[in-house]
């Protein structure tokens, strides 16, 4: 009786090990992909930054962007007071200064140049 059952634990074996690779692609999927995803959402909002941005630094601080450097910004908090921040201190932008548009962009109306 003792031999049948311990024949029969080559497929029990396996199972543990299954198990513990069902773990890691759940713990991959639900907590490593999705913490991926916002730290490059954060880094491209970092580096977007530009003047007349209006930002909240992760201490909560509200400010104006003056000022974008290599890896530092410049917030003006109040008239005449401005500050220095790591850009990684940005932890989100509350509205954005509006971007000159590019030249070369084509609009609806334009009509093409006749030679």
């Amino acid at each position: 009786m003792f031999y049948a059952a311990a024949s029969g634990g080559g497929v029990g074996g396996l199972t543990p090990i299954l198990m513990i690779a069902l773990l890691f692609g759940v713990m991959y999927f639900m907590m490593i992909r999705p913490q991926q995803k916002r730290r490059r959402e954060a880094e491209q909002m970092q580096s977007a930054l530009a003047p007349g941005d209006e930002v909240v630094t992760i201490g909560g601080l509200y400010g104006t962007v003056t000022g974008v450097d290599d890896d530092t910004v410049l917030l003006e908090v109040a008239p005449g007071v401005q500050t220095r921040y790591a850009r990684p201190a940005i932890a989100r932008v509350v509205t954005q200064a509006p971007r000159a548009e590019s030249t070369e962009a084509v609009t609806e109306d334009a009509e093409p140049v006749k030679e």
